[in-house]
């Protein structure tokens, strides 16, 4: 693959960029911050997630992508721009791009991801099926006439399918995954204790003390924030048993649909799946227990994919190279005609 061409995963949570050669070469969050007084972009990324909760009324903190999918396309459209201009930051070679979808996308919402891809300077757009991309980046040979299942749980939502000669064969999406995973417990926390918890907060919970399972393992955190009571700050410790049901409920939707894509798979992949197993990519599946807990509601093994949280990018990357091998799973979607050149950064947001 030449040095120039890129794969994309444009995930609700971050946008990760990478080369078959390198890897994974850039990560940063989806999110920007928006002047409304001067319509400006002040700050994308990292930069931005910092000021979560932190700025002032005339400071829009925007999170463009909802459930995998583009809600707002002037900012995702800013930050694929500033992303992509860092990592090929030469205006006259334009790199062909990979960019991963959800399995469930609609042709209005791919037709915006490609036209966002083009405006930042691709030479040609490719699309990928998300869990064959997350299939592709941990290593399984997805060209055999042999059934695997992927469940890829990000920040918007969960893709689940059973893989095939390079594409799906039933798929399911759903919009349960990480940040649902955080609301549900900065819910809880303010149900149970009236106390208000910041985003940031509640995802630190899921990671240091939130489990699926009733096991061994009993975490700890003093979580701060805001009480209905006093109108006061407020400190208050949260206990892994405390985390029990919000986490399993929602693990329960995921088991639910997964469930639902195994009965509609035909009996032959179903037996390659029972034998194989499940496979968990995304950083949402590095929940404390989750593969152990759908596990058990499935009857199957379920395992965690080396470096889940990279395996769609990584993947997606790898598909440049494996576009005949991938039939339905990957696409050429260049619109015809397009003369499009790179835009650089947009900076007003108008």
């Amino acid at each position: 693959m030449k040095q120039q061409d890129i794969g994309i995963d444009l995930g609700t949570s971050s946008i990760i960029i990478a080369t078959q050669a390198q890897g994974v070469i850039f990560t940063q969050p989806s999110i920007g911050a928006v002047d409304t007084r001067t319509n400006t972009v002040i700050a994308v990324g990292e930069q931005a997630l910092r000021m979560v909760g932190r700025v002032p009324s005339y400071i829009d903190i925007i999170r463009p992508l909802k459930d995998g999918i583009i809600q707002d396309h002037r900012m995702t459209n800013e930050l694929i721009i500033r992303y992509m201009s860092e990592v090929c930051p030469s205006r006259l070679v334009k790199p062909r791009v990979a960019v991963c979808v959800p399995a469930a996308i609609t042709g209005v919402e791919a037709d915006a991801v490609v036209e966002a891809v083009m405006s930042a300077g691709a030479r040609s757009v490719y699309l990928i099926d998300e869990p064959v991309a997350a299939a592709l980046g941990a290593g399984v040979d997805t060209a055999t006439p042999r059934g695997c299942m992927v469940i890829d749980i990000g920040g918007g939502s969960t893709d689940i399918a059973v893989i095939s000669m390079g594409g799906r064969v039933q798929a399911a999406s759903l919009p349960v995954a990480g940040n649902a995973f955080d609301n549900a417990i900065a819910q809880w926390v303010q149900e149970r204790y009236d106390l208000s918890v910041g985003p940031l907060t509640a995802e630190a919970l899921k990671k240091q003390v939130a489990c699926c399972t009733r096991s061994e393992f009993e975490g700890v955190m003093e979580v701060r924030g805001h009480s209905w009571q006093t109108d006061l700050p407020a400190r208050q410790l949260v206990y892994t048993r405390d985390l029990y049901a919000p986490v399993q409920e929602l693990a329960a939707q995921i088991a639910a649909a997964a469930h639902g894509v195994l009965e509609a798979t035909p009996p032959e992949l179903a037996a390659d799946v029972a034998e194989t197993g499940v496979l968990l990519t995304g950083g949402g599946s590095m929940l404390r227990g989750l593969a152990a807990y759908l596990a058990g509601e499935l009857k199957v093994n379920v395992s965690l994919a080396p470096d889940p949280i990279n395996c769609v990018a990584r993947g997606t990357a790898a598909s440049l190279t494996l576009g005949k091998e991938l039939s339905a799973g990957f696409k050429d979607a260049t619109p015809k005609g397009w003369r499009g050149t790179f835009a650089g950064s947009t900076q007003d947001f108008i």
